[in-house]
């Protein structure tokens, strides 16, 4: 039985986990409008971190969908709906990694807000030559990130400030310390990319 309402939803005006947590508890008595805001707004991070762990397009697309599945198996069993975002991350981090163990993936992509730093150009053998050392570069100097660093960088290339709760939920940072700490983080990438000869 469907309770779905569209006047003055429980969850309007809230935000962050607050407004998470009052739509799981609708979705559990069936409001499925409660259900689409958490698909919608919470997706994206899902999905990046899927990526994140070196899920090919394709294959993320299904790990993402297994991870709303999941939810909604256990829609009734999560004891802290507050910290939901931080349940999906987690859950979405285990699949993304038994489905790469099974492709045997050797590589991870890069954030596209890291490629996005550095220029790229299209067309000719040459052209391709140049952005495959790029990346390789890239890469490397990411890989020398310190793991958390990494983490951070990977959450919140999608989250954007609106979503930065939830990154510090999953963790387990001060909000206000998200932006400073991702800000360092790129600025070690860079020196990092810089001592490779990658800045340009």
């Amino acid at each position: 039985m469907s309770l779905s309402t569209t006047d003055d939803p429980p969850w309007e005006g809230l935000d962050g986990p607050a407004r998470h947590a009052v739509c799981l508890d609708a979705a559990r008595n069936g409001n499925r409008d409660a259900l689409h805001v958490l698909v919608d707004e919470l997706t994206p991070l899902v999905w990046h971190v899927v990526r994140g762990q070196g899920v090919e397009r394709p294959a993320a697309e299904d790990v993402v969908q297994t991870v709303w599945l999941a939810l909604l198996r256990n829609l009734d069993r999560l004891d802290q709906p507050r910290a939901l975002a931080a349940w999906l991350i987690t859950t979405a981090r285990r699949e993304a990694v038994r489905v790469r163990s099974a492709e045997r993936s050797p590589t991870s992509p890069l954030p596209t807000e890291v490629l996005d730093q550095v220029p790229t150009t299209d067309g000719q053998p040459e052209a391709e030559a140049l952005r495959g050392d790029r990346d390789r570069r890239l890469w490397s100097a990411f890989r020398r990130l310190p793991p958390r660093c990494q983490e951070l960088l990977r959450l919140t290339v999608v989250a954007g400030r609106a979503r930065y709760q939830a990154v510090a939920e999953a963790l387990g940072m001060p909000r206000g310390s998200i932006g400073p700490t991702r800000g360092r983080c790129l600025e070690t990438l860079r020196a990092l990319l810089g001592a490779e000869g990658g800045t340009r």
